[in-house]
């Protein structure tokens, strides 16, 4: 499944590319970039584990950037 999600409070294009690397090694997740000129991320995922890795994701976000948020 490819999702598209905006990203609120994304400070760096740095935290961009690391959110994008560590989002990339998570399992289920086949595909992700995040772009900081858009403050947007996209997802391609397992559809039969979307909701967990979509957790995992979210997790990982907050640990590199505490203040940016995925708006739903």
């Amino acid at each position: 499944m490819r999702k598209v999600f905006e990203l609120e409070d994304l400070d760096c294009a740095n935290c961009a590319a690391k959110i994008e690397e560590a989002i990339s090694h998570l399992d289920g997740v086949k595909y992700a970039s995040v772009s900081f000129m858009t403050q947007r991320m996209v997802l391609v995922i397992e559809d039969d584990k979307f909701d967990q890795v979509l957790e995992s994701v979210k997790k990982t976000i907050k640990k590199i950037e505490p203040d940016c948020s995925i708006k739903c």
